[in-house]
């Protein structure tokens, strides 16, 4: 599937309809699409149902509902703007689906660096991150075969979700019997675990809304990891996954 069908037209026919949406102040959170108005699929679409970006734009599922959490996530300016920005960086007649693998790398790497911090701070639980540690590398290694290889292997996929879903039970175990902050960083572990065995379910391609959890989950991280602030940890955190989602798609040849 190549974007916007390989035609320039529908490209111009769907960025203008979301700049005219723009300059109408059609563009608003939390509604998909009603009397008018609505959301980045809404008002792209003027209909809110992802499974029509692969027919209309050429553009996959995965990457509507990935849009679509950013826009919701994002602070109210940025997300007036995002469906724009979000057109314009996608050339005409590429293949998008590298993007996902390649966002997925960058979001573990992200958390691989986290919970090693978290294991330093926090001995007890210390064991159970690393074992999540493990996880998101083994989900990483995934992701880059997927990237270098045609196919993704799914007994290696099946492989990375089941060692993700073991850490994160341990780190959750481990969380319960702890004192207050360390049961706090084994459970932002047991979440980071979830991420991965999300990213590992994307990558089997069993569901269209594992790029979209994954960056939840993400989001959810850094919000707990926080020492204040959530809110503002929690729109940093989406604003630098819309920054890598534009950087990747503008790379797409």
């Amino acid at each position: 599937m190549l974007s916007f069908h390989s035609d320039p037209a529908i490209k111009e026919k769907y960025l203008t309809r979301v700049i005219a949406h723009r300059k109408a102040d059609n563009i608003i959170q939390g509604t998909g699409w009603v009397e008018g108005r609505g959301c980045a699929v809404g008002c792209t679409l003027e209909n809110y149902d992802p499974s029509l970006y692969p027919v209309e734009l050429g553009l996959p599922e995965w990457l509507a509902r990935l849009e679509d959490i950013i826009f919701e996530s994002l602070p109210e300016k940025d997300a007036v703007e995002w469906p724009e920005k979000f057109l314009e960086a996608i050339a005409v007649g590429v293949n998008v689906e590298m993007v996902r693998p390649k966002l997925a790398i960058r979001r573990l790497d992200r958390l691989i660096v986290f919970q090693k911090s978290l294991a330093e701070k926090n001995p007890s639980v210390k064991e159970a991150i690393e074992q999540v540690i493990a996880a998101l590398d083994l989900t990483k290694q995934l992701h880059q075969t997927e990237i270098n290889e045609p196919f993704c292997n799914i007994e290696s996929a099946w492989s990375a979700e089941s060692a993700a879903r073991s850490a994160a039970r341990s780190a959750w175990i481990a969380g319960r019997g702890a004192a207050e902050s360390a049961a706090k960083s084994a459970w932002i572990a047991a979440n980071s675990a979830w991420i991965a065995a999300n990213s590992a379910a994307e990558s089997a391609g069993r569901t269209a809304n594992s790029a979209a959890n994954s960056a939840r989950g993400a989001a959810w991280s850094s919000v707990w990891g926080a020492e204040s602030a959530n809110g503002a940890a929690e729109r940093a955190s989406y604003k630098q996954e819309a920054s890598d989602l534009l950087e990747l798609l503008k790379e797409c040849v």
